[in-house]
C-alpha cells in the first residue's frame, strides 16, 4: 500500500475491511504493539498531514478495502464527520506521548519520573540555575499538588524567599482568560503539572524542556503560529514536559470549552492542529534515527539536518547553494541530541571545527544547506545500533 521513504503522501487510507501491517527499515517498536491494522484504522495519515515522505511501509496481510482521503479533502471530512477527525487527533496525541517516552529512554537510557515529586525536582533544578521566575512557578505548582508532600516545607521556604524578586505570572490563571502575556524566562506550565489548556503562539518563541537525571533536555523550540499543550487537553493527563517563554510571548489560550466549539465550527483550525501533530510525530520518528547514531559528531550534524528539514529549507538532492541561520546555540543542539554533559565540550568543539557550520553569537550559521543534508544522510546510513 505504501513504501517507506517515498513522497507519495498527498492522501491517506481508512481501512474498511481486512488487515495490514506496518514495517520499517530500522526495526524499532514505538508503541509496544504488533503494528497490525484493521477496520477503522488509518494508514499513512502522519506523512500525509505533515506533507512528508512515508515513514513506514504498509503491506496488506489479507484482501483489503480502504477509503482514500486526499489532504485537500480533510477539512471537508472534519465538517462532515467530526468523530473521525477527533479520533485521528486523539490517536496522534497518544502516539506522541508514547514516542516521547521511548525517545527519552533510548537517548538517555532512563525513564523520566511521572510523579508529582517531579514538580519539585523541576523547581529545585531551576532554583540551582538561578532561574528565579521558573523556580517560583514550579515551587508553587508543587505546593498546590502536594501541600503535605515530602518536600513541602522546603518548597514553601524557597517560594517565600524567591517570590519577592520574581516576575512569574499566571500562578492561578482565570478560566476566562483567552489571551496571556508571558515575559521572557517565565514558565507557562511545568512537567507533571495538571492542566487542560492548550496554547497558540501569537508572538515570541516557546521552548519545550524536560529535566532528566539533573539535566535540562531541550525537546523543541516553537515559534509564532505553533500549538503546544494539546496532549494534556486531549488526554486529560498531566503535562509531559515544561513550556518556557524563550522571549516575550503573547499566547492564545484554548480550554476544553473553546476546543469543543472549534471542532464543531472551525474545520480549518482543526485541520491545522492535525497538521501540527502530524509534523511533530514525523519529527519524532525522524529523531529515532538520531538516537541510533553512535558518534557524537554524527548526532550533531544529523540533528542540525533535522532542524533544517523541519524548516523545509532545501534537500540533499538540491543543487543550488543556500545558506541558513538557526536560532539555536551549539549547547542547545547538543541537549537535543541528549549528549552527556561530560562529552559536550569535546563534541561541540569538533562539530564547530567543520567548515560546514559556524557559530554566530548564540546561533548556528550554515553556509551551504545541501552540504549539511548530505552529511546528515551519510551518518543516518551508517549501521545503527539496535534500539532497546
Amino acid at each position: 500500500m505504501l513504501v517507506e521513504g517515498k513522497p507519495d503522501s498527498d492522501h491517506f487510507f481508512i481501512i474498511q475491511k481486512g488487515q495490514a501491517q506496518c514495517v520499517r527499515e530500522i526495526d524499532f517498536n514505538p508503541t509496544g504493539k504488533n503494528n497490525i491494522l484493521g477496520p477503522g484504522d488509518f494508514v499513512g495519515v502522519i506523512p500525509c498531514m505533515a506533507n512528508r515522505n512515508q515513514i513506514e511501509s504498509v503491506v496488506a496481510l489479507t484482501d483489503l478495502v480502504a477509503i482514500s482521503v486526499k489532504r485537500s479533502q480533510y477539512p471537508e471530512l472534519i465538517a462532515q464527520n467530526t468523530a473521525v477527525a477527533l479520533k485521528i487527533i486523539r490517536v496522534f496525541a497518544a502516539r506522541m506521548r508514547e514516542m516521547n517516552a521511548m525517545l527519552l529512554k533510548m537517548a538517555l537510557k532512563a525513564a523520566s519520573k511521572s510523579t508529582e515529586d517531579q514538580l519539585f525536582d523541576v523547581a529545585a533544578f531551576y532554583d540551582e540555575q538561578r532561574n528565579i521566575d521558573i523556580a517560583v512557578y514550579a515551587y508553587y505548582q508543587y505546593l498546590k499538588a502536594q501541600p503535605n508532600g515530602e518536600f513541602a516545607q522546603k518548597a514553601k521556604n524557597r517560594f517565600i524567599t524567591l517570590q519577592k524578586r520574581s516576575k512569574a505570572v499566571y500562578l492561578e490563571p482565570k478560566a476566562e482568560d483567552t489571551q496571556r502575556f508571558y515575559p521572557m524566562g517565565t514558565m507557562v506550565f511545568a512537567e507533571n503539572q495538571s492542566g487542560q489548556d492548550m496554547f497558540i503562539i501569537q508572538s515570541g518563541q516557546i521552548k519545550i524542556t524536560k529535566i532528566i537525571d539533573g539535566k535540562e533536555v531541550l525537546l523543541a523550540m516553537l515559534k509564532r503560529g505553533d500549538f503546544f499543550g494539546e496532549m494534556a487537553l486531549l488526554e486529560n493527563l498531566p503535562r509531559s514536559a515544561s513550556a518556557i517563554a524563550h522571549d516575550d510571548c503573547q499566547l492564545m489560550v484554548i480550554n476544553r470549552k473553546n476546543f469543543d466549539q472549534m471542532v464543531s465550527t472551525q474545520a480549518q483550525m482543526i485541520s491545522r492542529l492535525t497538521n501540527t501533530l502530524a509534523e511533530r510525530l514525523w519529527s519524532m520518528y525522524r529523531q529515532v534515527s538520531n538516537t541510533l547514531i553512535t558518534d557524537n559528531m554524527g548526532k550533531l550534524f544529523d540533528m542540525l539536518g533535522l532542524q533544517i528539514e523541519k524548516a523545509r529549507i532545501g534537500s540533499e538532492n538540491a543543487t543550488a547553494k543556500l545558506s541558513y541561520t538557526l536560532n539555536i546555540s551549539p549547547q542547545e543542539l547538543a541537549n537535543m541530541c541528549a549528549i552527556p554533559p561530560s562529552e559536550q565540550y569535546t563534541a561541540i568543539k569538533n562539530f564547530l571545527s567543520n567548515k560546514a557550520v559556524r557559530q554566530e553569537g548564540n546561533k548556528l550559521y550554515v553556509p551551504d544547506v545541501v552540504e549539511i543534508m548530505k552529511i546528515s544522510a551519510y551518518y543516518r546510513k551508517q549501521k545503527p545500533k539496535k534500539a532497546e
